[in-house]
C-alpha cells in the first residue's frame, strides 16, 4: 500500500493560493479598453440578434448595428450608429438618475445633429481601473465588469469651449433587451 504524495503546487493546507496576476502584455492601458468594449458591444448584439458592422473610415462612429424582423413597420431591417466611449474614472454603479461624461465637441455635434436618417446612440462603458478585475471566468459564465449604458444625444446644445459635459441615464443599462427595444423604436419609425 502506498500512500498519495502531497501536490508541491498546493501549499500544506492544501487550498489553492491567491491568484497570481499573469504577465500582461504591453499594450496601452486604453487600446485594452477599447478593445474590452468592443467585446461588450459583440456580446450584446449576438444576444439580440443584431448584426454588426464597422465602417472604414469610420468618420468618427465606431460600429452600424442592424437589427432585421418582419415586424419592422418601417423596414425588415434597421440600423443606428453606435460610438464608443470607455472610462475608469468612475465608480461602478454611479449614484444617482445619471452621471457626467466629457465629450470632444467635435464628438458631440456629431452624436446630436438632427434630423438624422439613421440614429445614432453613445454607449459608455465604465470598467475597473486595474486590468485584473475587468473579467473573471468559471464553467458556468465569463463576468465582464462593470456596465455600459447608452444615451441618445440628437439635439444636444455644445455648450463647452473644447469639450462639453453631458449627462448619461443610469438607467439605461445596455444589454441586449435594451438594445432590441431601442430596434423595436427605430423599427416603429421613432428615435432609440
Amino acid at each position: 500500500m502506498t500512500l498519495a504524495q502531497p501536490d508541491p503546487a498546493l501549499p500544506a493546507s492544501g487550498l489553492l493560493p491567491d491568484r497570481i496576476p499573469p504577465p500582461r502584455g504591453t499594450l496601452a492601458t486604453t487600446a485594452c479598453m477599447e478593445t474590452l468594449q468592443v467585446g461588450y458591444l459583440h456580446a450584446v448584439a449576438a444576444a439580440a440578434g443584431c448584426s454588426l458592422a464597422q465602417p472604414f473610415p469610420d468618420y468618427g462612429i465606431d460600429w452600424h448595428v442592424s437589427h432585421s424582423t418582419p415586424r419592422h413597420a418601417v423596414d425588415d431591417e434597421v440600423t443606428i450608429k453606435v460610438q464608443l466611449k470607455c472610462t475608469y474614472q468612475l465608480a461602478p454603479r454611479p449614484p444617482g438618475p445619471t452621471f457626467s461624461f466629457t465629450l470632444d465637441n467635435d464628438h458631440l455635434a456629431k452624436l446630436a445633429r438632427t434630423p438624422v436618417s439613421v440614429h445614432k446612440i453613445l454607449v459608455v462603458m465604465i470598467v475597473p481601473r486595474a486590468r485584473d478585475d475587468w473579467l473573471r471566468a468559471g464553467h458556468d459564465r465569463l463576468e465582464l465588469r462593470h456596465c455600459c449604458y447608452w444615451t441618445n444625444l440628437a439635439g444636444h446644445p455644445v455648450t463647452g469651449r473644447r469639450r462639453t459635459t453631458v449627462r448619461i441615464p443610469t438607467t439605461r443599462v445596455f444589454d441586449d433587451r435594451a438594445l432590441c427595444e431601442i430596434m423595436t423604436r427605430v423599427g416603429a419609425g421613432g428615435r432609440p
